[in-house]
């Protein structure tokens, strides 16, 4: 019983880290706006949450250390291998690729999924408050 909690609650645990960084991604393409040749960055929740339930970093190719003195290859997220850069629709001078109105409508649409994660996980934890009440 202990592990099929365990599970499910590392599905959720994995989506809102993917949500997490995807609200990372997009706060900072937003604050970049102004910022000339930058280039608007987001994730693919899909394949990103699926190399996260996989156990493997998203994107990672994977080293071989052929060596006990060789160091891990850690990069700084664990879905950086998961990040892409959006297409442009329309260029601008300054070669800034963020579209305000495509990041703050993918901003508000993150925002309500982790609200609708964390409700979820919420009310798991209340029907096993419940459960283990009776």
């Amino acid at each position: 019983m202990i592990d099929r909690i365990g599970d499910k609650l590392r599905v959720q645990h994995a989506a809102l880290d993917v949500l997490a960084h995807r609200q990372e991604l997009l706060a900072s393409n937003i604050a970049n706006a102004d910022t000339p040749h930058f280039k608007a960055r987001d994730i693919d929740f899909k394949d990103a949450l699926g190399a996260a339930l996989a156990g493997r970093r998203s994107g990672d190719v994977g080293m071989l250390a052929t060596s006990p003195r060789h160091l891990g290859g850690a990069a700084g997220s664990s879905f950086a291998g998961a990040v892409k850069y959006r297409t442009e629709f329309q260029p601008s001078v300054d070669g800034n690729t963020v579209n305000m109105d495509i990041e703050r409508s993918a901003f508000a649409e993150n925002s309500l999924r982790l609200e609708a994660a964390l409700t979820f996980i919420n009310s798991d934890f209340k029907t096993l408050q419940l459960a283990m009440s009776q």
